[in-house]
C-alpha cells in the first residue's frame, strides 16, 4: 500500500488495501484480486470514489484519487469485486461563462461504466444550477444528488461463449430488419411473459422463427445502451421509448434485463449467432442524455464539460447540431477515445456484429464542417477490430451542411432517403417520377458510385422507425401524434403517403385490397432494387401505429409490434421476395450497373425498354405520364469472368392501367417465367409463351430466363 493512501481510510474500506493502480484501461476493471478505477478529466482539480453499499443505498467509503498519470486519476482497491456499486465526485471550477461545471455535490456515474444500477428520479437536485434562479445556469446548486441517480456497477464481463462466431454475411447477402428490444417482444405469443421486453424475449424461440422464416440475415436493434427518459416526457406521463437519449455508452439498457445481469445481452448475440442472425446496435454517439445548459449535471458534464462537449465561442452554451441540446466532442481525444473504446467493448466483449450511427454527421464534423478523412473516421477506418464489422450511417445531422448522403468513405452503408422518397412518390402515382425511381432501382449511383464504393451501400427502405409504418403510409394522409402531447409540431408533415380512398382503417374491400396491392409493390422495389434491403419490424404483416408517425414516447400498444392479427399473406409475400433475392445473384451485385457491355459477350449489363419492348428516348424520361418501366438486368460489366453468372431477370413495375408488356428476344432453347407478380401474389412459376404478355394494372411482374420445357 501506498504511504500516501494509509491515512483516513475509512472504516468501511478495512481489509481492502488501497494502492496508486493503472491509467488503463479506463473504467473500473476487476483482475480477480480486486478492482482499478481510472477516470479521464484534464481541468478537475480534485477525483473523489463513492463506494456504496451492495443495495446502493448508503454512501460507505468517499477515496479520494491522488494519483494522476496525464489527465487520467485512477486507483486500485484490493479485495473488492463484481457487483460493487459506485460513483464519482469531481471538484473543480464551476464557471459555465468559461465552459466549466464541476459540482462535486453530483454524483456521477462512470463515463466506462458496464452495468448502471438503479433509476433516475426526476428531480431539480440533478441541476449544477440552481433551478428558478434569476442567474440561471450561472448560479450555483450544493444539494447532494445521489438519492436520485443509479449507481455505476463493477461487472465481470467473462461468459461462455463456447463455438459462438459472427456470422459474418457478406453485404450482398446481408437483409435487414430493424426492431426495438420491447416493441418486438411485449406482445408477441409464445414469448415468456416474464421475458417480454427483454433481451431474454428478444432470442427466444418464436422471435427466431419468425426471423428466420422471414428471411432476415441481421437485426438492427434501436438504442440498447443505457438512456434516460427525458423529464418532459416524464411529466406527461411518457418515456422514452425509442432511447435515442444515451447515458451509458458501455452499459446494457436496465430495463431490458430481467436480473439486471450483462450476460443476458451476451445471450441474446449467442443465440441469435447460433441462427445465423447478425446483431447491429444502433448507436447514439453524436450526444448525451445532459442536454444543453439547462440540463442535469450526470456524467460527462461533471468530469469535464469543456472536454466533452462542443461549445459555442462563448464557452456557456452548446452546440447544437443534434437537435436535442448537446454534441460530443469527438475532436478532442479522449472522447474520440471513449468511442472508439466503447465500440471495441460491444464488439470483442459482447460479441456484436456491427453499427448504426444515429445522426452520424456530427461524429465525423470536423473544424471546417464534414471531414470524410477526419479523425474519427480514419480512426474507425483503421482498427483492426472495427474495419471488419457492419458500419452503417445515418448520413445526417440539423448541423452546417449536415446532408451527406453519399459522402462517406467505404466500408459504409448509408440510410438513403432519396429511395424512401421517391419509391413512396412512385407507387403514389405523382407525375414524372420515372427518372427519379429508375435511379432508386439501381442503387442510386449517382450517390454511391465512386472511391470504390459497393452498390451495396444503398440501403433501402421504405419505412423505418421514424415516420410512418409501411400500414399507416397506405391509410393515413395525416399523421396522428395527439399522444405525443406536442400538439401536432413533432414527426414529419410530408409523408408521401395515401390513404387509398379513406382515412385510417377500413373493412370496405376494394380499399383493403388496394393498400394491401400498395404494400407488395413497394415492399418488392425494395427487395428488387440494387442495394441493401431493410424492413422495420411489423411491416411484414401489417402492423399499424395507429397514424403516429413519431412513436418515440409511446411505450405502449401505440408503439408495440400488434402481433392479436397479423396479415399472413402478407407475411408469405414477404418470405417469397426474400427467396427469390437469394436465388437470384443479379439482385444481390456490388458492382453497379451502367447498361455498359460485358467482356464476355459483348452483351450490355443493363437495359431499359419501354412497354412496346424499344429503348426510351430523351423525350420518354421527360413524359411526366410515363407511368410502366420495365428493366433487363445482367451481371454487371465490371464482374470479374470467374464471378460472373448467366442469371438474367426482366423487371416490370408498372404504376398505371393494364398494359402489355413485350418480352426481350431469348437465346435458343430458352423462355421467360413469370415468377413474381404482386396483384397475385400466391400464383407459383408460370412459363410465358409468346412475344408479350399483359401487365395487371399497378403491378410489380419479375420474369426470369429459364430453359425451355
Amino acid at each position: 500500500m501506498n504511504a500516501h493512501l494509509t491515512s483516513d481510510i475509512p472504516t468501511a474500506l478495512q481489509g481492502h488495501p488501497l494502492s496508486s493502480g493503472k491509467p488503463h484501461p479506463l473504467g473500473a476493471t476487476f483482475n480477480g484480486e480486486g478492482v482499478n478505477f481510472a477516470v479521464f478529466s484534464h481541468h478537475a482539480e480534485r477525483v473523489e470514489l463513492c463506494l456504496f453499499s451492495d443495495d446502493g443505498r448508503k454512501e460507505r467509503a468517499r477515496i479520494p484519487l491522488t494519483e494522476r498519470d496525464g489527465d487520467v486519476w485512477h486507483i486500485f482497491i484490493a479485495g473488492l469485486h463484481p457487483g460493487a456499486k459506485y460513483g464519482f465526485r469531481v471538484h473543480g471550477p464551476y464557471d459555465p461563462e468559461n465552459g466549466h461545471r464541476f459540482n462535486p455535490n453530483k454524483l456521477l456515474l462512470d463515463p466506462y461504466a458496464k452495468r448502471i444500477f438503479g433509476k433516475y428520479r426526476w428531480s431539480d437536485a440533478m441541476m449544477g444550477y440552481r433551478v428558478g434562479s434569476p442567474r440561471e445556469d450561472l448560479s450555483f446548486d450544493p444539494r447532494d444528488s445521489a438519492f436520485c441517480v443509479p449507481r455505476s456497477m463493477v461487472v465481470d464481463p467473462s461468459f461462455n461463449w463456447g463455438s459462438d462466431a459472427p456470422p459474418a454475411v457478406s453485404r450482398s447477402d446481408t437483409v435487414l430488419y430493424e426492431t426495438h428490444v420491447k416493441g418486438m417482444t411485449a406482445q408477441m405469443p409464445g414469448v415468456p411473459y416474464a421475458q417480454r421486453g427483454t433481451f431474454l424475449g428478444l432470442c427466444s424461440e418464436p422471435v427466431l422463427d419468425h426471423l428466420t422464416k422471414l428471411g432476415i440475415t441481421t437485426v438492427q436493434l434501436m438504442p440498447a445502451q443505457a438512456f434516460m427518459d427525458d423529464r418532459f416526457l416524464v411529466d406527461q406521463g411518457l418515456s422514452n421509448y425509442w432511447g435515442y437519449n444515451t447515458i451509458g455508452f458501455f452499459a446494457p439498457e436496465p430495463r431490458y434485463m430481467t436480473d439486471q445481469g450483462i450476460w443476458e445481452f451476451q445471450t441474446m448475440v449467442r443465440r441469435f449467432h447460433a441462427a445465423g442472425i447478425e446483431v447491429v446496435l444502433d448507436v447514439v454517439y453524436n450526444h448525451t442524455a445532459e442536454g444543453n445548459h439547462l440540463g442535469p449535471t450526470l456524467c460527462h458534464r461533471g468530469f469535464d464539460n469543456l472536454a466533452y462537449y462542443r461549445l459555442a465561442d462563448d464557452k456557456r452554451f452548446y452546440i447544437n447540431d443534434t437537435g436535442v441540446g448537446n454534441v460530443l466532442n469527438t475532436q478532442h481525444p479522449m472522447v474520440l477515445r471513449m468511442v472508439m473504446d466503447s465500440m471495441r467493448y460491444w464488439v470483442e466483449v459482447m460479441h456484436v456484429d456491427g453499427f448504426r450511427f444515429d445522426l452520424a454527421t456530427s461524429l465525423a464534423r470536423e473544424n471546417n464542417g464534414f471531414d470524410r478523412q477526419g479523425g474519427f473516421l480514419d480512426a474507425l477506418r483503421q482498427d483492426p477490430v472495427l474495419g471488419k464489422v457492419k458500419l452503417i450511417a445515418e448520413p445526417w445531422d440539423l448541423g452546417p451542411g449536415g446532408y451527406q448522403l453519399g459522402n462517406w468513405p467505404h466500408p459504409f452503408l448509408e440510410f438513403n432517403d432519396k429511395f424512401r422518397d421517391g419509391i413512396r412518390k412512385f407507387w403514389r402515382g405523382d407525375a414524372g417520377q420515372m427518372p427519379d425511381f429508375a435511379k432508386r432501382i439501381l442503387g442510386s449511383a449517382e450517390q454511391f458510385d465512386h472511391s470504390g464504393r459497393a452498390a451495396t451501400t444503398s440501403l433501402n427502405f421504405v419505412s423505418v422507425h421514424d415516420g410512418f409504418c409501411l400500414e399507416d403510409l397506405v391509410s393515413y394522409n395525416v399523421k396522428r401524434n395527439a399522444a405525443n402531447g406536442e400538439n401536432g409540431r413533432d414527426g414529419k408533415d410530408d409523408n408521401y403517403s395515401d390513404n387509398l380512398g379513406l382515412e385510417g382503417p377500413t373493412d370496405d374491400p376494394d380499399i383493403r385490397a388496394a393498400r394491401d396491392l400498395r404494400k407488395r409493390n413497394m415492399l418488392a422495389t425494395v427487395f428488387l432494387s440494387q442495394g441493401t434491403p431493410l424492413i422495420l419490424n411489423g411491416d411484414e404483416f401489417g402492423n399499424s401505429q395507429d397514424g403516429n408517425n413519431n412513436t418515440y414516447g409511446q411505450d405502449n400498444e401505440i408503439g408495440w409490434v400488434d402481433w392479436s392479427n397479423p396479415d399472413q399473406a402478407l407475411l408469405d409475400f414477404v418470405c417469397r421476395l426474400t427467396a427469390v433475392r437469394r436465388k437470384h445473384s443479379v439482385l444481390r451485385q456490388t458492382r453497379f450497373l451502367h447498361s455498359r457491355p460485358r467482356d464476355r459477350d459483348g452483351i450490355p449489363d443493363l437495359f431499359w425498354r419501354l412497354p412496346n419492348g424499344q429503348p426510351p428516348g430523351h423525350a420518354d424520361w421527360q413524359d411526366p405520364n410515363w407511368r410502366t418501366l420495365c428493366v433487363e438486368v445482367r451481371t454487371s460489366s465490371g464482374t470479374p469472368e470467374y464471378d460472373a453468372s448467366d442469371d438474367v431477370l426482366f423487371l416490370t413495375f408498372n404504376c398505371g392501367p393494364q398494359t402489355d408488356v413485350a418480352l426481350p428476344p431469348c437465346d435458343a432453347g430458352e423462355m421467360w417465367e413469370l415468377i413474381l407478380d404482386t396483384t397475385r401474389p400466391e400464383d407459383g412459376p408460370t412459363c410465358v409463351t409468346g412475344t408479350s404478355t399483359p401487365v395487371n394494372a399497378n403491378a410489380v411482374c419479375v420474369f426470369a430466363r429459364t430453359a425451355a420445357t
